[in-house]
């Protein structure tokens, strides 16, 4: 089953990646530029007051959808054309941020963040099906790598641009620079982008779409709600976390049974294709609740600016650039297990170095350390991605490219909602002997976060209180880059043994996967 081959000329196929291409920065920027507004959403002065859970909830909303609906999203697109729904996809984009720079209230954000990855899933897979279309087979390897490196555009970016709007404006306007860009986009799509289908259409996959997001959904309210309870014996903790783990076990033996799966688990018998994504599933783990505590760090207890901090998360972005290009060379010479292995154990390093993190510890130590650390990530993704669809037959690789994804974006939600509860319940551990002494309304309001207990200290002219809050988040933090560092161990463990050869199966270069995986993984295969 394939696309329907589109015959244009070569000017027309540079036109129809550059608007590709600049579509998908919109997602790319999304994934960095809300944490840098974090520290003013949870502020009660200057934002909406959001608990840590709500907070979560705002990061996790957007990776929850963007997981789930991928599959739903390609299927549409071979039935209605994949412009079709990429044009939605804008359009679900650009109103959903509308709605987020207004929303009043951390649901409302929390609802408008889950729509905007609705809209990104629906834009990645079409994308890439309509690059599959457009290009030739010679051509289309050079088309997806340029594609692709709009990522690491668009993490640079989305940290930069967001501290430019948090200085000079309120917290809301890093949901507007994504207006201009859809609109362009969408201009450009209607203009330019043919609009191919599947020349034998592929069914959607409902019952898998409802059972996966809200197995996930559950899973994830309930570890996000441990940390406001910090009481796992309550039902409202233990019931949605057995919830969303029988629903994620029902997806499992729905599409194992399903003779056209849009999410196959069959393919997690082949052990190196499980080793490497759940090694990567470890490091978004790490990776997502690392830029969450991160910001906080930087603006809440250093108290430094909005463009000030997006400045010292520069590196680390940097360091990923570099380290893809890297990595994937040292693979041919040296094999994943010892590549990749050892770039995972050192961003579990990088995790441990966190730990020396204090009020005034020099910038320029964070900065090295988000460099090494962002290479090594970099060394770590491309030759773990490139070699986990090697490993797997040519009429599969579709398959395993969809499931990749799939798994990143869970380890992404999973690690928000478990790192997070672990900050969540440390600080109000530590923080608690110092409230003691406060009026009951006031110890109630104190005690959600070190922003709320800033907020307090403020009102009630208590430096004293604003100084404890700082040394218990740091606390907080160095117990979350510890847990985070185990994760990430763990999954380097697992790469090593998995791949512990020197040389693996040829892997194809990461431009190669992402060609024959994605257009593979819209066809359900």
């Amino acid at each position: 089953m394939t696309v329907r081959d589109l015959s244009i000329s070569i000017p027309q196929q540079r036109r129809v990646l550059s608007v590709l291409v600049f579509a998908a920065v919109l997602i790319w920027i999304d994934t960095t530029i809300l944490g840098i507004a974090l520290e003013r959403i949870a502020d009660p002065r200057t934002g909406l007051g959001a608990t840590p859970g709500e907070l979560q909830w705002a990061v996790g909303s957007y990776a929850l959808l963007f997981a789930t609906a991928l599959f739903a999203a390609g299927a549409l697109g071979d039935r209605y054309g994949h412009r079709t729904i990429l044009v939605l996809g804008l359009l679900c984009f650009g109103a959903a941020s509308l709605w987020a720079a207004w929303a009043g209230d951390a649901t409302g954000l929390i609802l408008a963040r889950g729509l905007m990855g609705l809209g990104g899933a629906m834009m990645m897979p079409t994308s890439m099906a309509i690059i599959g279309a457009t290009f030739p087979p010679e051509r289309r390897a050079g088309a997806i790598a340029a594609w692709s490196a709009s990522s690491g555009v668009g993490v640079a970016l989305g940290p930069l641009l967001g501290g430019v709007l948090v200085d000079h404006f309120w917290w809301g306007s890093v949901f507007l620079v994504n207006l201009p860009v859809a609109a362009l986009a969408l201009v450009g799509v209607l203009v330019v982008v043919p609009n191919p289908k599947l020349a034998q259409r592929r069914r959607p996959d409902p019952v898998g779409l409802v059972l996966s997001t809200a197995g996930l959904a559950l899973l994830a309210y309930g570890l996000i709600e441990a940390g406001q309870d910090t009481d796992w014996t309550r039902s409202r903790v233990w019931a949605p976390v057995l919830a969303g783990l029988a629903l994620l076990a029902a997806f499992t033996a729905f599409e194992w049974r399903s003779p056209a799966p849009s999410f196959d688990p069959r393919l997690f018998r082949n052990g190196r294709f499980s080793a490497g994504n759940l090694a990567l599933a470890a490091l978004f783990f790490g990776i997502t609740g690392q830029m969450f505590y991160g910001n906080f760090y930087l603006q809440g207890a250093r108290g430094m600016g909005a463009l000030d901090t997006g400045l010292a998360f520069l590196p680390g972005a940097l360091g990923v650039a570099v380290g893809s290009g890297l990595g994937a060379r040292l693979a041919k010479r040296f094999g994943v297990g010892l590549v990749s292995g050892t770039g995972l154990l050192v961003v579990a390093a990088g995790f441990v170095a966190n730990l020396a993190f204090d009020l005034d510890t020099p910038l320029v130590w964070f900065c090295t350390v988000g460099f090494v650390s962002g290479t090594a990530m970099g060394m770590t993704i491309a030759p773990t991605v490139a070699a986990v669809i090697a490993v797997l037959p040519l009429d599969r690789m579709g398959a395993g490219s969809a499931v990749n994804n799939t798994v990143r974006q869970v380890g992404s939600v999973l690690g928000i909602a478990l790192l997070g509860t672990i900050l969540t319940t440390t600080y109000r551990d530590r923080i608690e002997p110092s409230l003691a002494g406060l009026p009951a309304a006031a110890r109630d309001a104190a005690a959600p976060s070190a922003e709320h207990t800033r907020a307090v200290a403020d009102a009630l002219h208590r430096p004293d209180l604003a100084d404890s809050a700082n040394h218990a988040f740091i606390v907080a933090m160095h117990v979350t880059a510890a847990s985070a560092s185990v994760v990430a161990f763990l999954g380097a463990v697992l790469l090593v043994l998995a791949f512990r050869a020197r040389r693996t199966t040829p892997a194809p270069s990461p431009a190669t996967v992402q060609d024959t995986g994605r257009t593979g993984a819209l066809q359900g295969r």
